[in-house]
């Protein structure tokens, strides 16, 4: 019997010892495969509370916070792993009711679990690092608690921009050709201008300039969707579509401008949808536009209002997409940076307070587009625009009469039909021989009402991003140009040359990156515009092509590279002519050094 038992055991013995020392070899695998591991977790774990204290020592973080992140964490961590251990609990006990045969081994050697207890504790200062960084940004630590709560909703931005400018005129230009309205306006005739040399533009002498532009915006949020903005610039007063400063001043100082200076509401709903935006004061351009029939320096002064539908908006793509600041696109205004919405903006600016009238001169605009994302970031972009412009138009004075003085306009450039306010006839006291020749006037103003439709189509090609194909035509018509009325307000001074010349249209072709942030970051630009004299207000177009204003045909080319950070180089170059008066071709090279903070 005994032998019996003695061999029943040995056998037993025989089996069990195997299995034993296959699980031993696992274990003593599994510890040899942690302990190569257990030296870099360590590492990792000094790595972390060094950093901890890096922060508390450099005033980042104080002790007392660092200790209760690490109390907060662990007490989680110790949360998280009893849930962990109850969950394993069920799931054992669901397998062992599955399968009757297997085996649960409650125990687990020391070794491991203080391996166990290791991960933790490097799993554990990975989230504190996580979590103090969090913070850290969020409540700014460092920033002495003095400063006033103020700074937190104030934004600083600005550019500052160094231009070389060169304008060379064809050899067949005629001069005196082209009268300066603007300086015989100021003077009291052509006569006075001519006595004082500023009767006429120059249309003959090749013109070098230097000039300069500095900006600084504060932008200052008031409430919840709510904000104030303020910025200064240089700025030549007379125009409003230039913020240059040309070098040359014997050492005057420069002029400082109020540039813009408004309000703007922008009302978004719980899922970040911006509904529509209300803006006052002296604000930036509204409409999607280009510099063909807005300069890109130009404010506009009243209120506009951007109201927007949305589609698609639990599209990823539509969600999460975010629009590039455009300054690789020198003179497109994109307008709305909203994709696949429609959008109806309505603006009302006056142009100019007239005293002793009830006849202001403004601006009522209104403008319908759709912005879409055709296919991941390309986007199409179609907006049609109605510009009805009041009170512009010159009304003939009757004979030393002031009546309608106020008429004249306070900035042109060229290109738009003028005619006279107050005649030299002979018996005009407001206009003599001294002030102008028989037959010229003395103070002259627009010719055409403007009212103006515009439409502008935009297609931007985004599928080799960061490079960017944009290729955008606009077209505008002038539809308030009355021959027969300006005829009859003023008979036989335009003769054979009163007819409506009212088209414009731009083709512009962009590469490259849309937004100039970095060095070697580029882009080109290739256009052709053609404006006829009378399609648009030329006060208010583009400075730089054909010198300004309308009557004009030409090209553009030109590009921008990344020279650093917010650093960079544009270069343009204009080709332009005449299209009904005296020749004049102008061709105008810029080299602009930009930077912006």
């Amino acid at each position: 019997m005994i032998t019996k038992k003695t061999l029943a055991a040995l056998l037993a013995g025989s089996l069990v010892a195997p299995v034993m020392a296959d699980e031993r070899a696992e274990l003593l695998k599994l510890k040899q495969d942690i302990a190569g591991e257990r030296e870099e977790l360590l590492e990792l774990k000094n790595t972390t509370v060094n950093l901890i204290d890096i922060f508390v020592q450099q005033g980042l973080l104080d002790r007392q916070k660092a200790e209760s992140l690490m109390k907060t964490a662990k007490a989680k961590a110790g949360v998280d792993a009893k849930r962990q251990r109850e969950a394993e609990a069920v799931e054992a006990a669901g397998a062992a009711v599955k399968n009757p045969k297997s085996i649960r081994v409650s125990y687990v050697p020391e070794f491991v679990k203080e391996e166990i207890r290791q991960q933790v504790i490097a799993g554990l200062t990975d989230k504190v690092v996580t979590e103090v960084k969090a913070d850290a940004k969020q409540e700014k630590w460092g920033v002495p608690a003095a400063l006033p709560e103020w700074l937190d909703h104030i934004k600083i931005s600005g550019d500052m921009r160094l231009r070389a400018q060169d304008d060379f005129f064809g050899p067949d230009n005629t001069q005196n050709a082209y009268l300066d309205y603007l300086n015989i306006n100021r003077e009291g005739g052509v006569l006075a201008a001519q006595n004082a040399n500023e009767a006429f533009l120059n249309t003959t002498k090749d013109r070098l300039r230097l000039r300069e532009r500095f900006r600084l915006a504060i932008d200052s949020k008031i409430t919840d969707g709510l904000k104030a903005g303020l910025r200064l610039s240089t700025s030549n007063q007379f125009s409003p579509v230039s913020s240059n400063q040309t070098l040359g001043n014997t050492g005057e100082t420069y002029q400082v401008v109020i540039d813009r200076a408004f309000m703007q509401y922008d009302f978004i709903d719980a899922k970040h949808n911006d509904w529509f935006s209300l803006y006052g004061g002296r604000i930036a351009n509204p409409w999607v536009s280009t510099e063909m029939v807005y300069s890109p320096d130009l404010s506009f002064e009243g209120f506009a209002g951007t109201f927007r539908w949305h589609v698609n908006q639990n599209n990823p793509l539509v969600k999460h997409y975010r629009a590039a600041e455009p300054n690789g696109r020198f003179g497109v205004q994109m307008g709305p940076q909203t994709p696949d919405s429609l959008f109806l903006t309505l603006g009302v600016f006056p142009i100019q307070e007239v005293n002793f009238s009830t006849s202001d001169k403004w601006l009522f605009g209104g403008q319908l587009g759709a912005d879409w994302l055709v296919h991941d970031d390309s986007r199409l972009k179609i907006a049609a625009a109605y510009y009805d412009y009041q009170n512009l138009r010159a009304r003939a004075n009757a004979r030393d009469s002031f009546t309608y003085d106020w008429t004249a306009p306070q900035f042109t450039q060229k290109g738009n039909t003028m005619v006279p306010i107050n005649v030299n006839d002979g018996f005009n006291s407001r206009c003599t021989d001294s002030q102008s020749l028989q037959g010229q006037g003395c103070l002259f103003g627009l010719a055409a009402d403007f009212k103006i439709f515009n439409a502008t189509v935009m297609y931007d090609f985004a599928d080799f991003a960061p490079t960017h194909a944009l290729v955008s035509l606009d077209y505008a018509k002038n539809l308030g140009y009355d021959a027969e009325r300006i005829e009859r307000e003023f008979p036989g001074y335009l003769g054979a040359d009163n007819k409506a010349k009212t088209d414009a249209f731009q083709i512009r072709f962009d590469i490259g990156n849309q937004d100039i942030k970095r060095f070697k970051d580029w882009s080109a630009i290739l256009a052709y515009r053609y404006i006829q004299r009378d399609a648009i207000l030329d006060a208010f177009t583009d400075t730089i092509f054909h010198q300004g204003g309308t009557d004009a045909k030409g090209w553009m080319i030109g590009g921008n590279y990344g020279l650093a950070k917010n650093t960079w180089l544009m270069f343009r170059w204009f080709s332009t002519e005449t299209i009904d008066g005296p020749p004049l071709d102008i061709d105008t090279a810029t080299l602009d050094l930009n930077m912006r903070l």
